[in-house]
């Protein structure tokens, strides 16, 4: 390949590694956060009381509304005196519930209505009921699908450059501006994602099949 340091390439390894270990933090706690709160938020949504459906309907569909950028430079804004990378992983765990919500809802109305009948003829409390029957069945049929947007989290953290996160791809822009070798971080940082994102959408594509059976 004419032109490509591969020098460049050893020399800004080291970097895009250390800037990879804040991208894969920022991807685990804001799944952590988006499986939760989407969990909170699902069932939030099942209440009987319109004064908490509606409201967190509003919230749900004002989060899906705006792209994650808006929502970074927002919060960066709202909370300047927050570590950045804080601001990035609520941020990340706050959007993604939104869709994750949808997804639990999907799984916990795919649970046979037997299941809901079976428990009120035990007399289950409503806390066992959602415990030790419906959630176990629901958390399964969706894992698949929370494991996408995982995924799909791990490529937007790039995002989270624009408010200072330094984060692979800001470590990659910062030595490319400073050697002038973009082409050559640039190619590695993908090649980092690829190889990191690529083996999890087999692994997901192969629990989907296997919880279909």
């Amino acid at each position: 390949m004419n032109g490509f340091d591969w020098n460049a390439v050893g020399e800004s390894l080291p970097l895009l590694l250390e800037g990879f270990r804040v991208t894969l933090l920022a991807t685990v706690l804001g799944t952590l956060v988006a499986a939760v709160l989407g969990l909170a938020v699902a069932m939030a949504g099942r209440a009987p009381n319109r004064f908490v459906t509606v409201p967190v309907r509003l919230v749900t569909e004002f989060v899906r509304s705006t792209p994650l950028l808006v929502q970074l430079v927002g919060a960066a804004a709202l909370f300047n005196t927050v570590e950045p990378l804080y601001i990035g992983i609520a941020v990340l765990g706050v959007h993604y519930a939104a869709y994750t919500s949808e997804v639990y809802r999907a799984g916990i109305d795919g649970v046979p209505k037997g299941q809901w009948e079976a428990c009120r003829a035990l007399s289950l409390s409503p806390r066992r009921t959602w415990q030790a029957v419906i959630l176990p069945q629901a958390v399964r049929n969706v894992l698949p699908a929370l494991g996408n947007y995982a995924i799909s989290m791990f490529k937007e953290t790039p995002f989270l450059a624009v408010i200072t996160v330094q984060e692979m791809v800001f470590e990659a822009r910062k030595y490319g501006a400073e050697q002038f070798a973009y082409t050559e971080v640039f190619t590695l940082a993908g090649l980092i994602f690829l190889v990191a994102s690529y083996p999890t959408s087999l692994l997901m594509r192969k629990l989907e099949k296997r919880l279909g059976h």
